[in-house]
């Protein structure tokens, strides 16, 4: 089996390269590249690692025919078309712990300059003013900060001002009261944010709901003489009315490592006197750097490598330590879902997962996505893991997941339950030794099978003859039968079957057996 092959298109730490290597990759490294170049080169590889200059637009996407990862080395995917990566099957993953710490500390930083007027002193000083009365400072001490994204480095900014004596109110829906207590804040809603904080400092990713979040509406809300930072993302703040707030002294000063437009090299804020700037230097430091080549580089290898998907933002993750006991579930979803798929002729209107026993135990989100992609791939050669539920709600197909602590018959079970507009269609599978894939049943009837290469299901009345004929027409036709299953209802009105053959089924063979009398549906299956 060849090496999965990685391109490294922007300049990282060398470590990133070493750990690909160690990992069983053989990894490229080419900075610098046109978007041109990008596109030209792309379809080689299996992985992609960048930081910030390399952007993955829809055209390199396309041309990426062998991509399947994508792993950005820092927080931000602005530069990355994750809609369009994850409609074309390709995971992404950031490293959002890298550089978390460095991050906060820069924005504590910034609040530090902003309340103290360092930048501008440090100027007025080397230009020999001395000008002590001008530069007349903010206490941190007693003071309201107000954070907006309290997760990895909002959590780590609102921890270093509690130690700052500072007073801290926090918004984020996903802050849960437990986490709010053990970091010692407030949580509360954005416009009580507004109204009692002090300082107010922005940790959120810009999306459709943060885009231009501080604009003149809300800075009305603020308190007079607010101070605003943001080392997040640039458009969260509307620029042209922060300016109008600053000129009115609505808000008394800003620090920015951040812009609507980057590079800036001009801004409406550049010269404002009580605005502190830095080009985009949250995650500058040395120990951030090393940081998150190391861990995409670690991420990326092992998703090549074994399977483990961490830190993906459009994939249920797999830690590495995870992926063995996964591995033979991954595999039973898999069957499970074609075999349902297979058998599906119609539209399909939803599809119901369950999940009994001990299967329960595990992270059953990858094994989701496994199932919805194997059933939807009988209809479509474009899904995936990576693209299932989009590719399912695209088609208008309801998904829905129950699990239940116990089975009656075996250990775990999982049961994938496919409704069109003619009939419902349902499979049951479980693992045989913890680990070996097994049919236990098919639309309510009881079977055991083990799936190979080449089998034939027949869905057939219940009535004497039918083995001999079907061994007839495959004896016939040189047909070696490797495996033969029976399967009825109580009742004994249906009954099914399910061969293993040596070979693919010939379509003539197939037809003969559709034309039994007992045989209400006959299908070849591929597994």
């Amino acid at each position: 089996m060849s090496k999965p092959k990685v391109l490294i298109s922007d300049k990282m730490n060398p470590l990133a390269a070493e750990i690909f290597t160690k990992k069983g990759c053989d990894v490229t490294e080419m900075t610098g590249m046109s978007p041109e170049q990008l596109i030209a080169e792309i379809p080689k590889y299996d992985g992609l690692a960048i930081r910030s200059s390399s952007t993955v637009t829809p055209e390199v996407l396309a041309a990426a025919k062998n991509l399947k990862v994508i792993g950005r080395a820092g927080i931000g995917v602005d530069n990355i078309d994750v809609k369009e990566a994850t409609n074309r099957g390709v995971i992404v993953m950031n490293t959002p712990f890298g550089n978390s710490i460095t991050t906060a500390e820069h924005a504590i930083a910034m609040m530090f300059a902003l309340a103290r007027q360092i930048p501008q002193a440090n100027e007025s000083t080397h230009a020999g003013k001395w000008e002590k009365k001008k530069f007349m400072g903010a206490e941190l001490y007693s003071k309201t900060l107000g954070v907006i994204g309290c997760g990895n480095i909002g959590g780590i900014v609102a921890d270093r001002a509690v130690g700052l004596k500072m007073n801290v109110v926090a918004f984020d829906p996903f802050l849960t009261e437990e986490r709010a207590v053990e970091l010692g804040v407030e949580k509360v809603e954005l416009d009580d944010l507004f109204s009692k904080a002090d300082f107010i400092t922005i940790h959120v990713p810009k999306n459709e709901k943060t885009a231009g979040l501080i604009n003149k509406d809300s800075i009305a809300k603020m308190k007079d003489g607010v101070r605003l930072i943001n080392c997040a993302r640039g458009g969260i703040i509307i620029e042209a009315d922060l300016k109008e707030a600053l000129d009115s002294g609505k808000v008394a000063g800003a620090a920015l490592d951040v812009f609507e437009v980057e590079p800036a090299k001009e801004n409406v804020l550049f010269g404002h006197e009580n605005v502190v700037c830095t080009p985009h230097l949250g995650a500058a430091t040395t120990e951030a750097q090393v940081n998150v080549a190391i861990q995409v580089a670690e991420q990326l290898g092992d998703y090549l490598t074994n399977g483990a998907v961490v830190n993906a933002l459009n994939m249920p993750s797999i830690s590495a330590e995870d992926a063995p006991r996964l591995k033979p579930y991954m595999k039973l979803s898999e069957q499970l879902g074609s075999f349902a798929g297979q058998i599906t002729d119609s539209a399909i209107k939803k599809i119901n997962i369950a999940y009994e026993g001990t299967v329960t135990e595990v992270n059953t989100k990858p094994l989701t996505a496994m199932l919805i992609a194997s059933v939807l791939k009988e209809q479509t050669d474009t899904v995936n893991m990576v693209n299932a539920m989009s590719v399912a709600e695209a088609r208008g197909i309801e998904m829905s997941e129950t699990k239940t602590g116990s089975s009656s018959d075996w250990r775990s079970v999982v049961t994938v339950t496919v409704e069109t507009e003619q009939r419902n269609r349902s499979v049951s599978g479980t693992l045989f030794t913890g680990k070996e894939p097994r049919i236990v049943e098919i639309e309510g009837v009881r079977i055991e099978a083990g799936l190979t290469d080449n089998m034939l299901f027949i869905r057939n009345k219940d009535m004497p003859g039918l083995i001999g004929q079907v061994g007839g027409i495959l004896g016939e036709a040189k047909q070696n039968i490797a495996d033969f299953n029976l399967g009825r209802k109580p009742s004994g009105d249906s009954a099914i079957c399910l061969v293993s053959l040596d070979n693919a089924l010939p379509d003539d063979v197939l037809a003969k057996i559709e034309g039994l009398d007992q045989v209400t549906m006959a299908k070849k299956l591929h597994f």
